[in-house]
């Protein structure tokens, strides 16, 4: 690995998502990260039946319960070796070569950032929208309401913008907990991610927490990995939609202040009738 060597762990935060955690694991392995810890929140037992039949060893924390994401990665930070940085992803992800290194060297050459995200490309090569602004309350809503049937619409555009083949490393508002690298310094001084949500907007809510207490969150392109999305998410399609709303409106709650708050029952209705929508999607055949 460029940049300082032997300065980065990862963890992998998985539930149940079968033969590609192993893949997932070798290809960190691959990049010469120091120690790869998995957290379990399915079962612990087939994780490591199936990682040591790939003959792939390392350590596989079982919690006992589903922690959700951001629990579960904040138990495999504090179970590293004490790396300055460590590395965050799902299961279903592979590091290209090089990706690692990448990040290092961005934050590196970024003091003031705490965490960097790298360019996430979809199963077939297309680049998804990875990098996201925090919404206005009129981006937010058109982006709830429209969203859904039409995904190309200017309030979508504007709250996560397409990725550009020549984009260069850059300052971001957020970026996806999919895959990301963070100071293990401003992760701690941040408290880890918030426990309070159990899957999604935990990776906003961290940026978010992050630019409120001075520091930069940051992209680097010359970074990629690829994501096959949808492996756990697949086997429990409604559990992850509902999941999805209810930490949104969460995030919404969390985060608005001041006479904005006068907004946020009208968020909740804005996102629950996007749920009834979801679902009724995910419903048709």
């Amino acid at each position: 690995m460029s940049g300082r060597g032997g300065s980065l762990d990862a963890v992998v935060v998985d539930f149940d998502a079968g033969p590609v955690l192993a893949a997932c694991v070798r290809s960190l392995l691959d990049e010469g990260v120091v120690e790869v810890v998995v957290v379990e929140n399915g079962d612990a037992a087939g994780a490591r039946a199936l990682l040591d039949a790939e003959g792939v060893n390392v350590p596989v924390i079982d919690p006992g319960l589903n922690l959700g994401y951001g629990a579960g990665a904040n138990r495999g930070v504090a179970a590293g070796s004490g790396t300055e940085f460590v590395l965050v992803c799902n299961p279903d992800l592979r590091l290209h070569p090089g990706a690692a290194a990448a990040l290092v060297d961005a934050l590196e050459a970024e003091p003031s950032w705490a965490v960097v995200g790298p360019r996430i490309l979809d199963a077939a090569g297309v680049p998804y929208p990875s990098v996201r602004r925090f919404p206005s309350m009129v981006d937010a809503a058109g982006h709830a309401v429209i969203g859904l049937v039409a995904p190309d619409n200017p309030f979508s555009n504007r709250y996560r913008p397409p990725p550009t083949a020549d984009a260069a490393r850059s300052p971001a508002d957020w970026v996806s907990g999919a895959c990301l690298l963070v100071r293990r310094a401003a992760f701690e001084e941040l408290g880890g991610f918030d426990e309070s949500y159990f899957m999604f907007a935990e990776d906003m809510d961290l940026c978010w927490r992050a630019h409120q207490a001075g520091w930069g969150v940051g992209v680097e392109p010359a970074a990629v990995v690829t994501h096959f999305e949808g492996v756990t998410r697949r086997r429990h399609p409604y559990r992850m939609i509902v999941a999805h709303h209810r930490s949104a409106l969460h995030f919404v709650s969390r985060t608005t202040t001041g006479w904005r708050r006068l907004s946020v029952p009208l968020a909740a209705v804005v996102l629950g009738l996007r749920l009834v929508a979801a679902l009724a999607i995910e419903a048709t055949p």
